[in-house]
């Protein structure tokens, strides 16, 4: 990795031999990009909030099934650059500048292992897989973990967002807290009990350590521009045809953060697609209890080893 500036990167359960460097997307925005070597690598991109250090027993798992892997913070959390002076509010303008960070990942992933490599993208990592597949980027195969294709909201509710970040654009008001969310909305203020991201205690107590014991991979609520931003890459995606990857479609039973209904539909319009859903799962489920997980990591690696 020369000519990569060394990053922090906390101790995570990821096997040893793990660093994290710097890189610059296109528009200088810092991303950093956690690294573990192998004779052939997988591509991991996090869902909204996330960071390395959460898929470190992911990278655990992955490398036992014979897979080196990069995972990348995106623009706005973990330990990237943030847009705003507020940096619990997450934010971006267009999600179009994810797709920035995707090539810069992608630059950097090919001077490790040249040629394409699978990827496991998760939540807000497949709405920005999906948009990357479609661009033609580079990809062997793709599994996606409860991908953002669709937001578990109702649709009245999600048009109101619409209108009302439509209304604050043009004074610069869209970049407040999108409604009933704020500083504390999270994983650092939630309980298990009644979580909605996994059914898993241990799993759960471990994200949010993570997070308590270091403040600054801390993320709050999006901001209302971000919203309307999600929307309209999601409706746009809506429209594309499937590309033609070989793909895993992965999804919990008790999913509340993203539609169930999107990710069916768009698994059943991807050729040769597989579905695999989980009675009684949530949102995480490569934090989900034992048997979710490991399913699906089994599935996973199958995939990526076809």
């Amino acid at each position: 990795m020369a000519g990569q500036a060394p990053a922090p990167l906390a101790e995570c359960g990821a096997p040893e031999g793990g660093r994290a460097v710097w890189l610059r997307a296109a528009d200088g925005v810092r991303l950093r990009v956690g690294y573990w070597p192998g004779e052939r690598l997988a591509l991991v991109l996090p869902g909204r909030t996330e960071v390395i250090e959460k898929y470190g027993l992911v990278v655990r798992d992955l490398a036992a099934a014979g897979w080196g892997a990069l995972v990348v913070d995106w623009r706005g959390q973990g330990l990237a650059d943030r847009a705003l002076a507020d940096p619990l509010r997450g934010h971006v303008g267009d999600f179009a500048e994810f797709q920035r960070d995707l090539d810069a990942v992608l630059d950097f992933a090919q001077a490790q292992a040249p040629g394409p490599m699978p990827w496991l993208a998760h939540s807000m990592g497949g709405c920005i897989a999906l948009r990357g597949l479609t661009r033609g980027l580079p990809c062997k195969a793709v599994a996606f973990s409860a991908p953002m294709l669709g937001l578990a909201q109702e649709p009245g509710k999600l048009r109101a967002l619409g209108w009302l970040a439509a209304l604050a654009r043009p004074f610069r008001a869209d970049r407040g807290y999108a409604p009933t969310t704020g500083a504390g909305f999270g994983l650092p203020s939630m309980a298990f009990e009644g979580n909605n991201l996994t059914t898993d205690p241990a799993q759960f107590e471990r994200m949010k350590a993570q997070i308590l014991g270091d403040p600054r991979l801390s993320l709050g609520g999006p901001s209302l521009r971000w919203m309307a931003a999600a929307l309209a890459e999601i409706t746009a995606l809506a429209a594309l045809p499937s590309p033609e990857v070989p793909a895993l479609f992965g999804l919990g039973g008790a999913e509340g953060i993203v539609s169930p209904a999107a990710v069916r539909d768009r698994a059943a319009r991807w050729p040769g697609a597989e579905l695999a859903e989980y009675p009684g799962a949530r949102h995480e489920l490569l934090m989900e209890r034992p048997e979710v997980r490991e399913d699906f990591l089994t599935r996973v690696s199958a995939l990526f080893s076809r």
